[in-house]
């Protein structure tokens, strides 16, 4: 059913949980991953921002994606120990929003499953800090599975 699954993870409590359910798919329909983090800059686009901060956005920047390189290849190392061919990804932007990178980048590798977290927030607080899982819903037609936070 499944051939090419992206998983979009982030260093949260989440990512276990979303790892593993992907990694789970990837077993049962012997497919391959593509584990993927997305690093909003749209704060360092701000030009207020670089005025204040203007040695130190190149430096965040860089932080930023050292450290999603190393969380991927974690999660990359977990999926091959499972017997699953894992590849890496980190899709970043000053002008797109997480999700969208995330939609492109699941059409940019063809993937026919996209497993993402949601923290199931409600009310006024996903009012205020909105969903990436829910905006991806909305922004692609890739069969997406939402992976609940307790």
């Amino acid at each position: 059913m499944y051939q090419r699954i992206i998983v979009a993870i982030d260093e949260g409590f989440m990512t276990t949980r979303v790892l593993s359910a992907a990694v789970d798919l990837a077993q049962k329909y012997g497919a391959r991953l593509l584990i993927c983090h997305a690093i909003d800059e749209t704060i360092f686009a701000h030009r207020e921002v670089e005025m204040m901060l203007p040695n130190s956005v190149g430096k965040a920047e860089y932080r930023l994606r050292l450290g999603a390189q190393g969380f991927l290849v974690e999660a990359a190392a977990q999926a091959r120990a499972a017997g699953i061919e894992a590849e890496v990804k980190v899709v970043e932007s000053e002008r797109k929003s997480v999700p969208d990178l995330i939609a492109e980048a699941a059409g940019e590798w063809q993937a026919d499953l996209i497993v993402v977290g949601t923290h199931g927030r409600r009310g006024v607080e996903r009012f205020f800090v909105g969903s990436v899982a829910e905006k991806l819903v909305r922004k692609t037609d890739v069969s997406l599975l939402l992976v609940r936070g307790e």
